[in-house]
């Protein structure tokens, strides 16, 4: 059995004498200097990669094409564009808001990083072409689109999304069968990305959230999970519950209104989370708090009440990240054995912003029990640097980036013949044998983050090792900040 180099250095003592781990990378994981800002280009460039509908024609991944044109038609209503979620080509709406939020919350976050780097346009196209699509999916006041495809016809095929012909069935929730949680976030990200483009398109902006608030009361009066409506969606993306897409719909809300009937809702006496353990797509409370933890040092909100508990329950998250209480052994924030890295990039956007958001802050209220912006700056690098090469296995996660990363990922447009170099039909089941072909995909998904190593930090490239080589949308979207803000000299 192979040893395990430890990537993280051993404790160090503090000035007020309790203990931190200090994060540095051992000589045997150590990659040179990253390039964060081409590591951002890339991340970016992904999601041309998993755009569904008609390209536009400066679309710079050649190698796709048009496709799922006639989404929506079911319905009568235009459903075309957006996001494949995964390695698939169903467009799942609760993984595709939370993807829009995050790619928004980048660019809100770090809009002056992204333009230094010269991708401020590039993020600003992606978060338009899933807000686009969600503000169309919002078909009517109460009446939200949130699944084109059917996930079990989807996997028993392996077509590129130019060739599928499986079932595009659209399902919505509605007043009689309610979906608070996807219509929740949905508006959160359209309030996310209202204020992303506040300056740059005042008047999509100004549609965006519209429908943000419309879905907003929607959500609060109709209440339901939205797998109880769409139970084709149980399987794949089921929902915990919705009070965290509530109070997270609320905050963005209220940054982008400073509406006091939002300022209310944060106030109320709603769930405000507790202390969490991850931030995911299906779990937004550590991102609603801090985002109101920094209200509250912006002096926008009082540091009293539901507020002030938010923000003390974002403080336990932090923590518990910084203490190293679930690391693996080469650093890697450790929590689930499928996918891991969809929960490592979420942390590390929300560690690295509240770094900033505490550096912005007056002394008094800049820093935390276990440590202050430095330290959480360096966590968040320290989590950036595995994923891009700097862990045992001295491989990079992000497809396309270093000189060793994962090729048979687990991903149908990647791993099957572009159309536009083999035209002919790949039908459903013909596709397979590129599955179970054992060799480099033949188009090289720049930018994906594949779902990462075990907890032993073990990584098994191959494409039928589904749980640790398909990349994902909420994956990609967090790092997209995390990598704007590293790309940073200080």
């Amino acid at each position: 059995m192979a040893t395990i180099n430890h990537c993280v250095a051993d404790i160090q003592g503090t000035p007020n004498g309790k203990k931190r781990e200090k994060f540095t990378i051992n000589s045997n994981c150590r990659v040179n200097s990253p390039n964060y800002r081409a590591a951002l280009a890339n991340a970016l460039l992904y999601f041309e990669g998993q755009r569904s509908g008609k390209l536009p024609p400066d679309q710079r991944v050649q190698w796709r094409g048009d496709s799922a044109l006639a989404d929506g038609r079911d319905h009568g209503v235009d459903l075309t564009g957006g996001y494949y979620d995964s390695g698939d080509n169903v467009k799942f709406g609760l993984p595709l808001a939370f993807t829009v939020t995050m790619l928004a919350w980048s660019v809100v976050e770090h809009e002056r990083p992204l333009a230094a780097a010269g991708e401020l346009r590039n993020a600003l196209a992606a978060v338009r072409w899933g807000a686009d699509y969600l503000a169309r999916a919002h078909a009517a006041d109460e009446t939200l689109y949130v699944q084109v495809g059917d996930g079990d016809s989807d996997h028993s095929c392996w077509q590129r999304p130019e060739d599928m012909d499986t079932p595009r069935t659209s399902y919505s929730v509605d007043a009689s069968r309610p979906g608070s949680d996807v219509a929740g976030e949905t508006a959160a990200a359209l309030a996310a990305a209202s204020v992303a483009f506040r300056q740059f398109d005042p008047g999509f902006s100004a549609m965006l959230l519209g429908h943000a608030e419309q879905l907003f009361r929607f959500a609060k009066i109709h209440r339901g999970l939205y797998q109880n409506s769409v139970p084709e969606a149980a399987k794949f993306y089921p929902s915990r519950g919705d009070e965290d897409e509530l109070i997270w719909a609320a905050v963005w809300l209220f940054i982008a209104t400073g509406g006091e009937d939002y300022k209310a809702f944060i106030a109320g006496d709603g769930n405000v989370g507790g202390a969490q353990t991850s931030f995911s797509w299906d779990n937004k409370f550590v991102g609603a708090q801090a985002l109101v933890a920094k209200l509250i040092l912006e002096g926008k909100l009082p540091d009293a009440g539901n507020a002030a508990a938010m923000k003390r329950h974002l403080e336990e998250f932090l923590c518990g990240v910084l203490e190293h209480n679930r690391l693996s052994p080469g650093g890697v924030l450790w929590l689930e054995s499928w996918n891991n890295l969809q929960y490592v990039t979420p942390a590390a956007f929300v560690v690295a912003a509240h770094a900033d958001h505490l550096a912005s802050a007056a002394a008094a209220a800049a820093a935390l029990r276990c440590g202050g912006a430095a330290q959480l700056l360096a966590f968040a690098r320290s989590q950036a640097d595995y994923i891009l090469g700097a862990n045992p296995e001295r491989m990079s996660y992000m497809v396309g980036y270093g000189t060793r990363f994962p090729e048979q990922v687990h991903h149908r447009g990647a791993s099957v013949p572009s159309i536009k170099s083999s035209p002919g039909k790949v039908t459903c089941k013909g596709g397979f044998g590129y599955l179970s072909r054992d060799g480099p995909n033949p188009n090289v998904l720049v930018g994906a983050i594949v779902g990462g190593p075990d907890g032993s930090d073990r990584y098994d490239d191959s494409r039928q090792n589904y749980q640790q080589t398909e990349p994902s949308t909420v994956t990609v979207a967090p790092m997209v900040g995390v990598l704007a803000r590293l790309s940073q000299r200080n």
